[in-house]
């Protein structure tokens, strides 16, 4: 009984160390940004990360439902009104790409864009 009840313990110590729990992606910690989505427009309506980092954007829709569509990266996501929404993935390649929101929401549906610039990784040092 003892015996079992110092496994439960050394588990639940391990649970909360994050021993055993899954690795980030090699050596990318997760950058969160947060937007907002409202008549016409996303701020930031420009997002810069690194390539290689996992990117977390937290949207939150404020006056009614939108949606955000990121092509190159296969990403178009619902956004309800006042619930903040998690896309996540990788920025596995450098350049500019343009998102939009992709739930028709007016008159200036089609202003309603921005972009994501993947900025390259710099290259490992030369030894000298």
């Amino acid at each position: 009984m003892i015996h079992h009840r110092w496994i439960g313990v050394l588990i639940a110590g391990m649970a909360l160390s994050g021993v055993g729990a899954g690795a980030q992606e090699s050596g990318s910690a997760a950058s969160e940004i947060k937007m907002t989505a409202k008549k016409y427009e996303f701020d930031p309506s420009t997002v810069t990360v690194k390539q290689g980092q996992h990117v977390k954007l937290v949207i939150t829709a404020l006056d009614r439902d939108h949606g955000f569509e990121l092509k190159a990266f296969h990403i178009n996501q619902h956004l309800k009104k006042g619930v903040p929404t998690t896309v996540e993935f990788t920025a596995d390649r450098p350049g500019t790409f343009p998102f939009k929101c992709s739930d028709f929401c007016g008159l200036g549906h089609s202003r309603m864009k921005g972009q994501l610039v993947v900025e390259a990784a710099s290259p490992p040092a030369q030894p000298q």
